[in-house]
């Protein structure tokens, strides 16, 4: 099993801050957004990760990230020269893929809830069984993204792209999986109206086969797409109240790491202490040295 983010874009909802930078390596809160679906996929046990973004954003993705190795995975960068739909992602990463099953998440959402990696694993099961999984989650506005239909028995139906008749408030987020031969589907895509590669149609190729399974994140979950100024600080709001509240880091890929035994204690204390001025180190070393309960 594979991974992907997805982090390209122009980041336009966000000038004249993105001017200069990727929103991805924008702050929520304590750290760069870029850690949240980095974590996703680690919390999923997934090591082989493919970042895709612009050619001047991935200079300064590599420089935070470098090849993975301090979060005990393998990282490696592919240049998007043109965002043209987020199934463009599977073109641009079939070297990598070699037709494994995948994740592919967005760079800009933010995901928490206590059974979340539960949610994940259950997901890379039913890649297993060629099985594809995307989730859910209930919004006011849902005309705004695309749209969940269920039937009586809450089987998936159909997905639409920003209905303007929405036939559920549940709207697809920004997480997929699915099973291997995902790039022969992204491959039978033709552009749509908005000359884009839409995730939404394919997903409807799965639903056709009746191979796509929804999760509906109910409540106690969170989901965020930081992708303007309201909503990075919301996300960024969210965060320093759980954190505060808990003493806990959300998302902190170097305590995924250590929590998936993919790198020592020592190499756990050694981050911590380049970090030890600030309470992110200070986590890492309460972890490395057992502070931490879970």
């Amino acid at each position: 099993m594979k991974g992907i983010i997805l982090a390209g874009g122009f980041g336009t909802r966000l000038y004249p801050t993105t001017l200069v930078t990727s929103k991805q390596l924008l702050p929520i809160y304590d750290k760069p957004m870029l850690y949240y679906p980095l974590s996703i996929l680690m919390m999923s046990d997934i090591k082989d990760i493919l970042i895709i973004s612009t050619k001047d954003d991935l200079i300064r993705m590599e420089n935070l990230l470098g090849d993975g190795k301090r979060f005990g995975i393998n990282l490696q960068y592919k240049i998007q020269e043109y965002p043209y739909g987020i199934a463009q992602a599977f073109l641009i990463g079939e070297d990598f893929l070699q037709n494994d099953a995948c994740a592919l998440i967005l760079g800009d959402n933010l995901f928490h809830g206590a059974g979340l990696i539960k949610h994940l694993k259950e997901a890379v099961k039913r890649c297993e069984n060629n099985q594809a999984t995307i989730f859910a989650y209930y919004v006011k506005d849902p005309s705004r993204f695309g749209v969940v239909q269920f039937d009586e028995k809450n089987n998936v139906l159909n997905i639409e792209e920003k209905p303007l008749e929405p036939k559920s408030n549940y709207c697809v987020t920004g997480l997929y999986f699915y099973p291997k031969g995902v790039i022969k589907k992204a491959k039978k895509l033709k552009p749509s109206s908005r000359g884009e590669l839409e995730i939404t149609d394919l997903n409807n190729l799965y639903i056709e086969e009746h191979n796509l399974h929804v999760v509906s994140l109910s409540r106690g979950y969170v989901w965020m797409d930081a992708g303007t100024n309201e909503s990075l600080l919301e996300a960024s709001n969210y965060i320093k109240s759980i954190e505060e509240h808990q003493g806990i880091k959300v998302c902190c890929p170097e305590e995924i790491a250590y929590k998936n035994h993919w790198i020592s204690k020592e190499e756990l204390l050694k981050q911590g202490k380049l970090m030890q001025n600030n309470d992110y180190g200070k986590h890492l070393l309460n972890v490395a040295e057992g502070k931490i309960k879970y």
